[in-house]
């Protein structure tokens, strides 16, 4: 049997100082995730959704990021679906992308809210016919008694909606205002870098002002 306990690397491509990092998250996420895109990585983005039920019980799953701006970031799923359960029942959420050849982790908390029925629209409708059409056959996390059962209805909702599937009601987008990010960078002899981005709610007081965060090193 193989160890894993012995398998191991010494992470040495980069490093991250708080002089060469940008003072806003977002930026820095962005000059991150385009250098991952740039790197041609295997799927950059692709980012875990981590989200709590009722019962105190996290769960998590991998999802693809579809936007980000200054309100937060952006994905879609169906709505029905166990992380869209947990999220009606609370709000709060982590997302975390992880790009391996890059020695990063970026790690972004926050709430989270449905984004609007025309973004989803117009998100939807700009999807291949067949994953308009799987997101009507696919009741997501529910079980089934097999594939067949996906099969059958992917002919059905093709033959109903032929090349103009509409939007099916319990499926959307969600965004993720962040409060906190996390940057991590991996270093040689586990002395990673490590910056988190704390938001300081100043809208209460000033309404038109820029968010503000401040930045901390944190021990790896």
């Amino acid at each position: 049997m193989t160890s894993i306990a012995h398998l191991r690397k010494s992470y040495e491509r980069a490093e991250l100082s708080e002089d060469a990092c940008h003072a806003n998250p977002l930026q820095q996420f962005e000059k991150w995730l385009k250098e991952a895109i740039s790197a041609e990585i295997p799927e950059p983005n692709a980012m875990t959704v981590a989200t709590v039920a009722s019962n105190l019980r996290p769960s998590t799953r991998v999802v693809l990021i579809k936007g980000y701006d200054e309100r937060g970031i952006t994905w879609f799923t169906n709505y029905d679906s166990r992380k869209g359960q947990e999220l009606a029942g609370n709000p709060y959420a982590a997302l975390q992308f992880h790009w391996v050849e890059l020695e990063r982790v970026v790690r972004i908390e926050g709430i989270v809210e449905k984004v609007s029925e025309e973004e989803s629209d117009s998100y939807f409708h700009s999807r291949p016919l067949d994953s308009r059409i799987g997101a009507w056959a696919s009741p997501q996390s529910q079980v089934i008694s097999g594939r067949g059962v996906l099969v059958a209805n992917a002919a059905k909702y093709g033959a109903k909606f032929l090349l103009n599937p509409p939007r099916p009601p319990h499926w959307g987008g969600y965004r993720l205002k962040p409060d906190h990010w996390q940057f991590w960078q991996g270093r040689k002899s586990r002395l990673h870098d490590r910056l988190r981005y704390t938001l300081i709610d100043s809208a209460h007081t000033l309404p038109d002002a820029e968010p503000v965060w401040i930045r901390e090193r944190l021990a790896p």
